[in-house]
């Protein structure tokens, strides 16, 4: 009986001449496009620079920053309140003041110190400006004191200095930790909007009337409506792979089948889901409207853009009900870190729970008197 049904739910995505489209081309272009657009690196800030010495070495200084790739220099202010219209301008959103004998306080070893005010209405924005700057006018130190004082390269272990470990990711790449969380992304928007439309469409063209009045129990035809997006899942997960090795570089430090199983159970969750919504939603656009609404809650709280410590007490509360921060998790483990099952249980029962959930919902919400 499963085979039959199987047969049709294939038969319906082939006839569709859209759908196959889609579960192809779909992931070649939001991993090409969206790892480039959608990064934390913050590039061409505009800076207002007030310099109050006029030496070579603020010049200098100055050069320095804009010639590296996160600045452009927006004007020069000969005073900080000049500067501060700017930033209420939009014109820069940055002030670097550089003080009044500041090669003399260099020459003279007597310390000296630069202002740095961003515009903190983005507050992420303000925070990594300052440690850009930070990080250009540290190693603009380190050159001036290697040129004016080489001798002090003796006297350095008087110093407390500090080196910087990235771990996972040593140059910090933003594409390395977005086009794991993308592969999720990609899943969940196929995954879970085929199979929420899939019944909702045999509703509307009247085959559903065939199939209640038909001897078929309800687990087989929840299963048999399942076992077609499974495979598609897994195709563009493959897919995504490819494109990964492919243009970015990227292979999991971790093992294919680790991801592969993870997926299976995460995929077969969120069909579920979707198998939910469309028994519920008695038109395409009911569905289509609630798919859009928990595709919002999932993204936005699985960890994609906003990292789940940094959300408030409440916010962490609904994310620990999101299958995509588990998955996403994962995804990234395997990636950067190269964890493998056993490390990740954790988050395999919770998916499983989830898969398990979401399926019995779809058995006991489908109706065959509809």
């Amino acid at each position: 009986m499963i085979k039959y049904l199987l047969k049709k739910e294939f038969k319906q995505i082939i006839r569709n001449p859209f759908l196959p489209r889609m579960i192809l081309f779909f992931p070649f272009v939001v991993l090409l496009v969206f790892p480039w657009a959608a990064n934390y690196e913050i590039r061409n800030m505009n800076a207002s620079i007030v310099d109050n010495d006029h030496s070579s070495y603020s010049r200098r200084l100055t050069q320095t920053i804009v010639s590296s790739e996160y600045f452009k220099l927006a004007d020069f202010s000969s005073t900080y309140n000049e500067a501060l219209k700017s930033i209420e301008q939009n014109k820069a959103d940055v002030i670097i003041q550089i003080p009044a004998n500041f090669e003399k306080d260099i020459i003279n070893r007597n310390g000296t110190k630069i202002m740095i005010s961003p515009n903190a209405v983005n507050g992420m924005k303000g925070g990594i400006a300052v440690a850009y700057l930070s990080q250009i006018v540290s190693k603009f130190n380190s050159t001036i004191l290697v040129e004016r004082f080489p001798q002090s390269a003796v006297m350095s272990n008087s110093f407390i200095q500090t080196d910087s470990l990235f771990q996972f990711n040593k140059e910090l790449n933003y594409q390395v930790f977005m086009v794991p969380a993308l592969m999720v992304m990609i899943l969940t928007l196929l995954c879970e909007f085929l199979p929420a439309v899939s019944i909702v469409f045999e509703k509307e063209i009247g085959t559903m009337e065939q199939i209640n009045v038909s001897p078929v129990p309800k687990i087989v035809f929840i299963l048999a409506k399942l076992i077609p997006f499974w495979l598609i899942g897994f195709i563009v997960i493959t897919i995504g792979f490819g494109v990964a090795w492919g243009v970015y570089g990227l292979v999991p430090n971790g093992h294919f089948y680790t991801i592969y199983i993870f997926a299976f159970i995460f995929i077969l969750g969120i069909s579920g889901l979707g198998l939910v919504i469309s028994n519920y939603a008695q038109t395409m656009q009911q569905a289509v409207f609630i798919v859009f609404f928990f595709m919002m809650i999932f993204i936005m709280m699985s960890g994609l853009y906003t990292p789940i410590d940094s959300m408030p007490n409440w916010g962490q509360w609904i994310a620990a009900f999101d299958p995509l921060k588990y998955f996403m998790s994962v995804m990234r483990s395997v990636y950067l870190k190269g964890s493998d099952t056993i490390h990740l249980l954790k988050d395999l029962c919770i998916l499983c729970m989830f898969a398990v959930f979401f399926n019995a919902w779809a058995i006991i919400s489908y109706r065959k008197s509809q």
